[in-house]
Protein backbone atom coordinates (compact mmCIF):
# COMPACT_ATOMS: atom_id res chain seq x y z
CA UNK A 1 0.00 0.00 0.00
CA UNK A 2 1.70 3.08 -0.92
CA UNK A 3 2.69 5.73 1.82
CA UNK A 4 2.00 3.63 4.37
CA UNK A 5 4.32 2.14 7.02
CA UNK A 6 3.28 -0.15 10.14
CA UNK A 7 4.30 1.64 13.05
CA UNK A 8 5.70 0.43 16.15
CA UNK A 9 4.16 0.30 19.57
CA UNK A 10 6.74 3.33 20.85
CA UNK A 11 5.79 5.51 18.18
CA UNK A 12 3.58 8.42 19.38
CA UNK A 13 -0.07 6.98 20.23
CA UNK A 14 -2.97 8.97 19.86
CA UNK A 15 -5.13 6.69 22.24
CA UNK A 16 -5.08 3.39 23.72
CA UNK A 17 -8.38 0.64 22.97
CA UNK A 18 -9.56 -1.59 26.02
CA UNK A 19 -12.94 -3.47 26.64
CA UNK A 20 -13.96 -4.67 30.31
CA UNK A 21 -15.38 -7.36 31.81
CA UNK A 22 -18.90 -7.96 32.12
CA UNK A 23 -21.24 -10.88 33.78
CA UNK A 24 -22.03 -12.71 30.52
CA UNK A 25 -18.34 -12.82 30.06
CA UNK A 26 -15.50 -15.69 31.09
CA UNK A 27 -15.08 -13.23 34.38
CA UNK A 28 -18.51 -13.44 35.75
CA UNK A 29 -17.15 -16.37 38.48
CA UNK A 30 -15.36 -13.42 40.20
CA UNK A 31 -16.06 -10.06 38.36
CA UNK A 32 -15.15 -7.52 41.15
CA UNK A 33 -12.24 -9.19 41.41
CA UNK A 34 -11.18 -9.27 37.32
CA UNK A 35 -12.30 -5.58 37.19
CA UNK A 36 -9.58 -4.55 39.64
CA UNK A 37 -6.87 -5.23 37.32
CA UNK A 38 -8.69 -3.62 34.26
CA UNK A 39 -9.58 -0.53 36.23
CA UNK A 40 -5.23 -0.41 37.63
CA UNK A 41 -4.50 -0.54 33.52
CA UNK A 42 -6.77 1.75 32.37
CA UNK A 43 -6.10 4.36 35.02
CA UNK A 44 -2.43 4.08 34.35
CA UNK A 45 -3.00 4.54 30.81
CA UNK A 46 -5.65 7.62 31.01
CA UNK A 47 -2.97 9.44 33.45
CA UNK A 48 -1.42 9.97 30.43
CA UNK A 49 -3.28 9.69 27.48
CA UNK A 50 -6.89 8.98 26.09
CA UNK A 51 -8.32 5.45 26.30
CA UNK A 52 -11.49 4.08 24.68
CA UNK A 53 -13.11 1.66 26.75
CA UNK A 54 -15.92 -0.33 25.29
CA UNK A 55 -18.50 -1.66 28.45
CA UNK A 56 -21.87 -3.33 28.53
CA UNK A 57 -22.60 -0.45 31.19
CA UNK A 58 -21.39 2.85 30.16
CA UNK A 59 -22.81 4.49 33.52
CA UNK A 60 -21.85 1.69 35.56
CA UNK A 61 -18.77 1.53 34.42
CA UNK A 62 -17.84 5.42 34.75
CA UNK A 63 -18.75 4.78 38.83
CA UNK A 64 -15.43 2.13 39.12
CA UNK A 65 -13.14 5.24 38.32
CA UNK A 66 -12.04 8.37 40.42
CA UNK A 67 -11.05 10.24 37.42
CA UNK A 68 -12.21 9.49 33.91
CA UNK A 69 -10.64 12.44 32.41
CA UNK A 70 -8.82 11.09 29.19
CA UNK A 71 -11.57 8.35 29.06
CA UNK A 72 -13.99 7.60 27.11
CA UNK A 73 -16.73 5.13 27.36
CA UNK A 74 -18.46 2.91 24.82
CA UNK A 75 -21.36 1.15 24.55
CA UNK A 76 -20.64 -1.95 22.32
CA UNK A 77 -21.94 -5.71 22.88
CA UNK A 78 -18.76 -7.93 23.41
CA UNK A 79 -17.78 -11.34 23.84
CA UNK A 80 -15.05 -11.13 25.85
CA UNK A 81 -11.97 -8.25 26.72
CA UNK A 82 -9.35 -8.93 24.59
CA UNK A 83 -8.45 -5.64 22.88
CA UNK A 84 -5.39 -7.00 21.26
CA UNK A 85 -6.44 -9.67 19.06
CA UNK A 86 -10.20 -7.90 17.97
CA UNK A 87 -8.98 -4.64 17.67
CA UNK A 88 -8.17 -2.71 14.99
CA UNK A 89 -4.22 -2.93 13.20
CA UNK A 90 -3.30 0.47 12.41
CA UNK A 91 -1.51 1.95 9.52
CA UNK A 92 0.24 5.54 9.22
CA UNK A 93 -0.73 6.65 5.67
CA UNK A 94 0.58 9.77 4.11
CA UNK A 95 -0.29 11.55 8.08
CA UNK A 96 -3.33 9.62 8.46
CA UNK A 97 -4.48 6.53 9.93
CA UNK A 98 -5.76 3.35 7.68
CA UNK A 99 -7.72 0.69 9.95
CA UNK A 100 -7.29 -3.03 9.22
CA UNK A 101 -10.26 -4.86 10.25
CA UNK A 102 -8.81 -8.61 10.27
CA UNK A 103 -11.56 -11.28 11.00
CA UNK A 104 -11.21 -12.86 14.35
CA UNK A 105 -12.49 -16.19 14.59
CA UNK A 106 -11.52 -16.70 18.39
CA UNK A 107 -8.21 -18.07 18.18
CA UNK A 108 -9.05 -20.80 15.68
CA UNK A 109 -12.64 -21.29 17.03
CA UNK A 110 -12.61 -22.18 20.66
CA UNK A 111 -14.34 -19.18 22.03
CA UNK A 112 -17.54 -17.38 21.01
CA UNK A 113 -15.69 -14.34 18.59
CA UNK A 114 -18.86 -12.61 16.33
CA UNK A 115 -19.75 -9.76 18.85
CA UNK A 116 -15.74 -8.76 19.15
CA UNK A 117 -15.06 -9.03 15.41
CA UNK A 118 -17.53 -6.32 14.58
CA UNK A 119 -15.95 -4.40 17.09
CA UNK A 120 -13.24 -2.54 14.77
CA UNK A 121 -16.43 -1.74 12.30
CA UNK A 122 -18.42 0.01 14.99
CA UNK A 123 -16.15 2.03 16.09
CA UNK A 124 -15.04 3.22 12.77
CA UNK A 125 -19.22 4.20 11.88
CA UNK A 126 -20.06 5.66 14.98
CA UNK A 127 -16.57 7.72 14.61
CA UNK A 128 -14.24 6.61 17.68
CA UNK A 129 -11.83 5.52 15.28
CA UNK A 130 -10.97 7.94 12.62
CA UNK A 131 -9.47 7.18 9.32
CA UNK A 132 -10.10 4.86 6.43
CA UNK A 133 -11.05 1.44 7.63
CA UNK A 134 -10.57 -2.42 5.43
CA UNK A 135 -12.46 -5.17 6.34
CA UNK A 136 -9.46 -7.94 5.37
CA UNK A 137 -11.28 -11.48 4.76
CA UNK A 138 -8.16 -13.23 6.41
CA UNK A 139 -7.83 -14.59 10.47
CA UNK A 140 -5.18 -12.25 12.29
CA UNK A 141 -4.72 -11.75 16.19
CA UNK A 142 -2.96 -8.23 17.16
CA UNK A 143 -1.16 -10.40 19.52
CA UNK A 144 0.54 -12.57 17.13
CA UNK A 145 2.54 -9.86 15.57
CA UNK A 146 5.02 -7.59 16.30
CA UNK A 147 6.99 -4.85 14.05
CA UNK A 148 10.21 -3.08 14.06
CA UNK A 149 8.39 -0.08 12.61
CA UNK A 150 10.58 -0.55 8.99
CA UNK A 151 9.92 -3.10 7.46
CA UNK A 152 10.21 -6.51 9.37
CA UNK A 153 7.35 -8.69 11.20
CA UNK A 154 7.92 -10.85 13.76
CA UNK A 155 5.64 -13.49 14.31
CA UNK A 156 5.33 -17.98 15.29
CA UNK A 157 4.68 -20.48 12.46
CA UNK A 158 2.47 -22.08 15.05
CA UNK A 159 -0.02 -19.30 15.03
CA UNK A 160 -0.29 -18.25 11.93
CA UNK A 161 0.37 -21.34 9.84
CA UNK A 162 -1.92 -23.02 12.35
CA UNK A 163 -4.89 -24.89 10.12
CA UNK A 164 -7.78 -23.20 12.50
CA UNK A 165 -6.95 -19.61 11.37
CA UNK A 166 -6.73 -20.02 7.42
CA UNK A 167 -6.95 -23.47 5.98
CA UNK A 168 -5.78 -23.73 2.39
CA UNK A 169 -3.06 -21.20 2.70
CA UNK A 170 0.26 -21.65 2.06
CA UNK A 171 3.17 -20.10 4.03
CA UNK A 172 3.77 -18.38 0.92
CA UNK A 173 0.53 -16.91 0.02
CA UNK A 174 0.21 -15.90 3.99
CA UNK A 175 3.81 -14.02 3.34
CA UNK A 176 2.26 -11.94 0.42
CA UNK A 177 -0.66 -11.31 1.90
CA UNK A 178 0.62 -10.22 5.10
CA UNK A 179 3.75 -7.95 3.34
CA UNK A 180 0.37 -6.46 1.15
CA UNK A 181 -1.96 -5.62 3.49
CA UNK A 182 1.01 -4.52 6.89
CA UNK A 183 3.62 -2.33 4.41
CA UNK A 184 6.47 -4.71 5.40
CA UNK A 185 9.42 -6.11 3.80
CA UNK A 186 10.14 -9.27 5.29
CA UNK A 187 8.59 -11.84 7.86
CA UNK A 188 11.11 -13.62 10.75
CA UNK A 189 9.39 -16.94 11.61
CA UNK A 190 9.67 -18.29 14.90
CA UNK A 191 9.21 -21.98 15.24
CA UNK A 192 9.79 -22.69 18.43
CA UNK A 193 8.50 -21.68 21.68
CA UNK A 194 4.78 -21.82 23.52
CA UNK A 195 3.91 -21.55 27.09
CA UNK A 196 1.64 -24.08 28.83
CA UNK A 197 -1.79 -22.71 29.29
CA UNK A 198 -1.70 -20.48 26.04
CA UNK A 199 -5.11 -20.66 24.08
CA UNK A 200 -3.64 -18.05 21.42
CA UNK A 201 -1.37 -20.77 20.16
CA UNK A 202 1.74 -19.18 20.61
CA UNK A 203 1.14 -15.71 20.22
CA UNK A 204 4.57 -13.58 19.73
CA UNK A 205 3.58 -11.27 22.29
CA UNK A 206 3.75 -13.83 24.95
CA UNK A 207 7.30 -15.09 23.61
CA UNK A 208 9.42 -11.99 22.39
CA UNK A 209 9.04 -8.75 21.49
CA UNK A 210 10.85 -5.78 20.03
CA UNK A 211 11.67 -2.79 22.10
CA UNK A 212 14.01 -1.09 19.59
CA UNK A 213 14.60 -1.07 15.89
CA UNK A 214 17.78 -3.28 17.42
CA UNK A 215 16.97 -5.00 19.98
CA UNK A 216 14.62 -8.10 20.99
CA UNK A 217 13.48 -9.13 24.41
CA UNK A 218 12.46 -12.78 24.99
CA UNK A 219 11.09 -15.42 27.45
CA UNK A 220 14.42 -17.35 29.15
CA UNK A 221 13.86 -20.23 30.94
CA UNK A 222 17.32 -21.91 32.66
CA UNK A 223 15.58 -24.34 34.78
CA UNK A 224 16.27 -27.80 33.01
CA UNK A 225 13.25 -29.31 34.80
CA UNK A 226 10.78 -26.92 33.75
CA UNK A 227 8.86 -28.31 30.87
CA UNK A 228 9.30 -24.79 28.78
CA UNK A 229 13.30 -25.29 29.23
CA UNK A 230 13.66 -27.29 25.48
CA UNK A 231 11.07 -25.47 23.49
CA UNK A 232 12.49 -21.94 24.72
CA UNK A 233 15.83 -22.89 24.44
CA UNK A 234 15.28 -23.64 20.63
CA UNK A 235 13.23 -20.46 20.50
CA UNK A 236 16.68 -18.40 22.34
CA UNK A 237 18.67 -20.35 19.19
CA UNK A 238 16.96 -19.23 16.49
CA UNK A 239 16.44 -15.71 17.64
CA UNK A 240 20.41 -15.76 17.42
CA UNK A 241 20.20 -16.33 13.67
CA UNK A 242 18.01 -13.56 13.40
CA UNK A 243 19.58 -10.56 11.38
CA UNK A 244 18.74 -6.52 11.25
CA UNK A 245 18.09 -5.53 7.51
CA UNK A 246 21.81 -3.96 7.88
CA UNK A 247 22.68 -8.13 8.44
CA UNK A 248 24.06 -7.64 12.41
CA UNK A 249 22.95 -9.95 14.95
CA UNK A 250 19.94 -8.36 17.08
CA UNK A 251 20.60 -7.58 20.83
CA UNK A 252 18.49 -10.03 22.57
CA UNK A 253 17.64 -9.53 26.12
CA UNK A 254 16.21 -12.31 28.06
CA UNK A 255 13.13 -11.73 30.71
CA UNK A 256 13.01 -14.57 33.85
CA UNK A 257 10.15 -17.06 33.90
CA UNK A 258 7.90 -16.27 36.59
CA UNK A 259 7.23 -19.65 38.72
CA UNK A 260 4.86 -21.85 37.91
CA UNK A 261 1.15 -20.56 38.66
CA UNK A 262 -1.51 -23.97 38.65
CA UNK A 263 -5.25 -23.15 38.70
CA UNK A 264 -6.98 -26.55 39.19
CA UNK A 265 -4.47 -28.86 37.77
CA UNK A 266 -3.49 -26.19 34.73
CA UNK A 267 -0.64 -24.33 33.89
CA UNK A 268 -1.02 -20.70 33.52
CA UNK A 269 0.92 -19.15 30.73
CA UNK A 270 2.91 -16.10 32.82
CA UNK A 271 5.13 -13.94 31.04
CA UNK A 272 6.86 -10.88 31.23
CA UNK A 273 7.08 -10.55 28.28
CA UNK A 274 2.99 -9.30 27.66
CA UNK A 275 4.03 -5.52 28.54
CA UNK A 276 2.57 -2.27 26.89
CA UNK A 277 4.83 0.60 25.94
CA UNK A 278 2.69 4.10 25.65
CA UNK A 279 3.74 7.43 25.34
CA UNK A 280 4.87 7.93 28.95
CA UNK A 281 4.92 4.46 30.40
CA UNK A 282 5.99 0.77 30.00
CA UNK A 283 3.11 -1.37 31.81
CA UNK A 284 4.69 -4.52 33.15
CA UNK A 285 2.12 -7.40 34.15
CA UNK A 286 3.38 -8.77 37.61
CA UNK A 287 2.83 -11.55 39.13
CA UNK A 288 3.61 -11.98 42.77
CA UNK A 289 6.62 -13.23 42.42
CA UNK A 290 10.38 -12.60 43.07
CA UNK A 291 11.51 -12.55 40.17
CA UNK A 292 9.00 -9.58 39.58
CA UNK A 293 11.93 -7.02 40.86
CA UNK A 294 14.26 -8.99 38.20
CA UNK A 295 11.54 -8.19 35.34
CA UNK A 296 11.05 -4.51 36.26
CA UNK A 297 14.53 -3.69 36.23
CA UNK A 298 15.28 -5.05 32.65
CA UNK A 299 12.36 -3.05 31.51
CA UNK A 300 13.69 0.50 33.40
CA UNK A 301 17.24 -0.24 31.76
CA UNK A 302 15.53 -0.79 28.23
CA UNK A 303 12.84 1.96 28.54
CA UNK A 304 15.51 4.94 30.68
CA UNK A 305 12.84 7.62 29.02
CA UNK A 306 9.76 5.94 30.51
CA UNK A 307 8.24 5.12 33.66
CA UNK A 308 7.81 1.75 34.24
CA UNK A 309 4.64 1.05 36.26
CA UNK A 310 4.23 -2.66 37.85
CA UNK A 311 0.74 -3.98 37.61
CA UNK A 312 -0.21 -7.10 39.22
CA UNK A 313 -1.77 -9.38 36.37
CA UNK A 314 -2.67 -12.83 38.64
CA UNK A 315 -6.31 -12.19 37.61
CA UNK A 316 -6.15 -11.46 34.64
CA UNK A 317 -3.54 -14.63 34.10
CA UNK A 318 -6.52 -16.88 35.08
CA UNK A 319 -8.45 -16.37 32.24
CA UNK A 320 -4.68 -17.16 29.80
CA UNK A 321 -4.12 -13.33 29.22
CA UNK A 322 -2.10 -10.89 30.38
CA UNK A 323 -1.59 -7.12 30.08
CA UNK A 324 -1.08 -6.32 26.36
CA UNK A 325 -3.44 -8.52 25.73
CA UNK A 326 -6.05 -6.70 27.22
CA UNK A 327 -5.11 -3.09 25.69
CA UNK A 328 -4.25 -2.07 21.84
CA UNK A 329 -2.91 1.08 20.87
CA UNK A 330 -3.98 3.30 18.09
CA UNK A 331 -0.45 5.40 16.65
CA UNK A 332 -1.12 9.10 16.09
CA UNK A 333 0.47 8.90 12.96
CA UNK A 334 1.76 12.58 12.84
Amino acid sequence: MTGCTFPTEWAKQAAVLMALPHAATDWADDLKGALRPFVRIASTIARDQPLLLVCDDAEAAKMLFCDTRNITFIELPTDDTWARDFGPITLCCDGGRRFLDFTFNGWGGKFPSAKDNAITAELVRLGYLWGACETVDFVLEGGSIETDGRGTLLTTSRCLLNPNRNPGMTKEQIETLLKEKLCVERILWLDHGELEGDDTDAHIDTLARFVNEETIVYVACDDPTDSHYEELGKMQRQLERFRTPEGDPYRLVPLPMPSAIVKEGRRLPATYANFLITNHSVLLPVYNDPKDAEARAIMTELFPDREVVPIDCTRLIEQGGSLHCVTMQIPACR
